[in-house]
């Protein structure tokens, strides 16, 4: 049940009592713009030298795990560009990526799209794949490296990625397979990234889980993309596991020009504390049982404990603060909650407003589908299940126009 306390901050929020589903609430959500001592934090330099490390700190430690400094800049080994790919309307680039002093299995092919008559730097989208790079589309010319095992058919993911839309938009996308930067398999971990930074075989609880070496992948890939002339700012995104590894990258990061988080649910965008009753909705129960190796062995004594936990997702979501966030959910995917979802960057937008930026007001209800609101932190939610569709696509664009990253 939710308790008098939680169900009168929430109240004063506006985001109570219009849920679309019963809620069960496993206690009050904390305040983002209050410190663990109790202090409440009003202005830009409280929240950047007392309230973000703090909960950088929590995160870390007992969530997403500590990530290893990078010994260096990663590196960038060209091994195909095209001025003429995808029918002529693209700059098709293709490399491997190194990070000096770390002994990596193998390199890290990366995939560049870019529109080919740009006049100046473009803003492009940088994200993992599921499936491999060949997999975005049907293009013949992109390599499929030794070490994808198994390979995905080309365009197998195509439906996810409508190129030809977000080039036409004034965007360009990169892109990596996750599986390459860390297994997505627990017990894997050994002979992966964090395998090459654990030489004893061993685990502390606050080390870093996949999630976290998925986003630390990210912060390799922007060394990249920051040193080349054809881009612009970056935005990083993702979907479902990877829409929380999107949001964990962009909480690190602050090179990202903004975060896009899609899906994210249970462990990304959507308050843990709230559950939707039936197994309708992931929980932390569930979500460590099936992935355990996503997180800090620390997060599992949060099984059942909701409300123990330190801090809850719409702090997170805080932590991209003042960069633009968006949060898009689908109507259809109650498992990762998009009211959830929707709550949570509700509350993160007070902290948007120590710089007087603007969010999602607190009167806001929950949209209808295909109805974003908010501001510098936006919300959307479209009709159907959990995927990645052009409409999606169109959203994000216009996300980040209306943010000035065009």
């Amino acid at each position: 049940m939710l308790n008098k306390a939680c169900a009168a901050v929430l109240l004063a929020a506006g985001i109570v009592g219009n849920a679309a589903e019963p809620v069960i609430w496993k206690g009050e959500v904390p305040d983002a713009l209050t410190s663990a001592s109790g202090r409440k934090i009003a202005t830009v330099q409280e929240w950047e030298t007392i309230r973000k490390p703090e909960l950088l700190e929590l995160f870390s430690r007992e969530v997403y795990g500590r990530s290893p400094r990078a010994p260096g800049k990663a590196e960038f080994r060209l091994l195909e560009r095209s001025e003429d790919a995808l029918g002529g309307k693209a700059i098709r680039i293709q490399g491997d990526v190194t990070i000096p002093g770390v002994n990596l299995p193998h390199p890290w092919r990366m995939l560049i799209y870019l529109p080919k008559n740009a006049k100046k730097p473009v803003p492009v989208f940088w994200g993992m794949n599921f499936k491999g790079n060949q997999a975005l589309s049907e293009d013949p010319g992109v390599l499929i490296p030794e070490w994808y095992q198994p390979v995905r058919p080309r365009g197998a993911a195509k439906s996810r990625y409508p190129l030809e839309q977000i080039l036409d938009a004034g965007y360009g996308i990169a892109t990596m397979r996750y599986y390459e930067i860390e297994p997505d398999r627990d017990g894997e971990w050994k002979n992966s990234l964090r395998g090459v930074f654990a030489p004893e075989g061993r685990l502390k609880p606050d080390d870093w889980g996949a999630i976290a070496a998925w986003a630390w992948g990210l912060s390799r890939g922007m060394d990249v993309l920051e040193k080349m002339p054809e881009v612009g700012p970056v935005a990083v995104w993702g979907h479902s596991r990877l829409g929380k590894t999107a949001l964990w990258a962009g909480a690190n990061d602050p090179r990202f020009a903004a975060v896009i988080s899609n899906d994210s649910g249970c462990g990304g965008a959507s308050i843990s504390r709230r559950i939707l009753p039936g197994g309708k909705s992931e929980t932390l129960k569930v979500i460590n049982e099936r992935f355990p190796h996503w997180f800090a062995k620390n997060f599992l004594k949060y099984i059942d404990r909701e409300e123990t936990l330190p801090v809850d997702q719409h702090e997170l979501i805080a932590l991209c603060a003042p960069r633009p966030v968006f949060i898009a959910s689908a109507a259809e995917d109650l498992w990762a909650d998009p009211e959830g979802e929707f709550l949570a960057a509700k509350l993160a937008s007070p902290v948007y407003a120590l710089w007087n930026l603007p969010g999602i007001p607190a009167e806001q209800e929950m949209p209808k589908v295909h109805e974003p609101v908010g501001g510098r932190v936006g919300y959307y939610i479209r009709s159907g299940g959990h995927d990645v569709t052009p409409r999606d696509w169109q959203a994000y664009c216009d996300f980040l126009s209306q943010n000035g990253i065009r």
